[in-house]
């Protein structure tokens, strides 16, 4: 059995670049923490949420580095001292990736009651017409 990739389709020129963008986004991990949302805000905008209760401002990061956003999470233990009788919150990291497409700009980055909110906006791309004419060789 062969493998089907975008060159497999001679009609499909110049999408290697798109082709190495899903093999990036399958090999992220597909953990479950924390959970998201991913919503369309308008026909040009969207809005990533993330549950990250626990986490302070100053315990995430956002990163956009070739068009792939990354956010972390590292929460510091402050267990010293105290005697837990239970302990079912435990401190953890966590990294998020969204691959964005070419166009989208990460905006505004809100924490609001536990959830961190991360606006997208995509820039409208007019339609191209384009004329090639044809030499007498």
């Amino acid at each position: 059995m062969t493998k089907m990739t975008l060159a497999s389709y001679p009609h499909m020129l110049g999408f290697e670049q798109l082709e190495r963008l899903l093999e990036r986004t399958a090999k992220s991990g597909n953990e479950g923490y924390p959970p998201f949302n991913i919503e369309q805000t308008s026909e040009f905008s969207y809005r990533i949420t993330l549950a990250v209760a626990g986490f302070s401002e100053n315990d995430l990061s956002i990163t956009v580095e070739d068009r792939q956003l990354v956010i972390r999470g590292r929460q510091t233990d402050d267990s010293e001292g105290r005697v837990f009788l239970h302990r079912g919150i435990a401190a953890r990291q966590f990294q998020r990736s969204f691959v964005l497409a070419e166009g989208v700009d990460v905006g505004e980055a809100v924490m609001e009651n536990g959830l961190l909110h991360l606006d997208l906006s995509r820039e409208k791309t007019p339609t191209v017409v384009q004329t090639i004419n044809i030499k007498k060789g």
